[in-house]
């Protein structure tokens, strides 16, 4: 019980806090709309005009994405500061609690910072994240994970034994390919006896391609401004360049694994195959 209000008593600290800096964001970039905007009409009166503020969400068409650019373009530029320690922030908490959307923050990286800063700090935000996560578990959950995950736990703890002379190419394994979510292999690390060593570098190495591509696909929809710029042939020699990039780490990996690793049995959602489902 002691276990769970210290892990209550993190989570809402770490929320006020996230709280407090979001709610003190400086205002954003404000653009000009006449109330009747969208209907044809005569009328020039100053009155009509009516000043909106954009608001930070995800895009669902060209224009949204536009004005997105634009307001990230605006903050990178007025308030780089406080948006670096909001995303920094941001990041560390969903990475820290296990909450899913790192692909929505990678891509908001790539297009606050560029491709490079972008990735290096994705990377390095990652890796960090993961090792809170790592000591909460350790810390607060190892028990309860294990009841809640009994057979999965079991089957990672006999793979991570049959696997602890290349312990490191195991968890790179596990991380290029979809044997289990990464939120699963940080909360279950510290209960599969890995040390914070070889945990944090598997995390920093493998998520590499995943991030590059993420970070870089972000980067070049905050620049487009036409629908033609998405099929352009340099957009899409540059998403080609990534694609290949991201999967050559995946390919060496799995060729050394299929001389060095035991995998055998297991599969994309982490369990065993039985002889009868093979």
């Amino acid at each position: 019980m002691r276990s769970v209000c210290g892990l209550i008593v993190v989570v809402a600290t770490a929320t006020f806090y996230l709280y407090i800096l979001s709610y003190y964001l400086p205002p954003g970039p404000v653009h000009l709309r006449r109330e009747d905007e969208g209907e044809k009409t005569d009328c020039n009166s100053e009155d009509d005009v009516v000043v909106e503020e954009y608001s930070l969400k995800f895009p669902s068409d060209l224009e949204e994405l536009r004005e997105l650019a634009e307001m990230l373009q605006f903050y990178k530029s007025e308030h780089k500061g406080y948006v670096m320690l909001l995303f920094c922030s941001a990041y560390l908490y969903k990475q820290s609690f296990a909450i899913p959307g790192s692909s929505f923050l990678n891509m908001l990286a790539g297009a606050l910072f560029g491709p490079w800063q972008g990735l290096f700090m994705a990377c390095l935000l990652t890796t960090v994240g993961s090792i809170n996560c790592y000591f909460l578990s350790r810390t607060f959950g190892k028990h309860y994970i294990v009841r809640l995950f009994p057979d999965k736990v079991a089957v990672l703890q006999k793979k991570v034994e049959e696997n602890r002379s290349s312990l490191l190419f195991f968890l790179l394994f596990l991380r290029f390919f979809p044997m289990t979510p990464n939120w699963f292999l940080n909360v279950t690390s510290p209960i599969l006896n890995i040390p914070i060593s070889i945990f944090s570098l598997s995390v920093l190495i493998g998520l590499v391609p995943y991030n590059l591509i993420c970070v870089h696909t972000g980067a070049i929809l905050s620049e487009i401004s036409s629908m033609d710029d998405i099929f352009s042939w340099g957009t899409l020699l540059q998403l080609l360049v990534i694609a290949c990039a991201a999967l050559l780490p995946g390919a060496l990996i799995q060729r050394y694994s299929r001389a060095h690793l035991k995998l055998d049995g297991l599969r994309p959602n982490g369990h065993t195959l039985d002889k009868k489902t093979r």
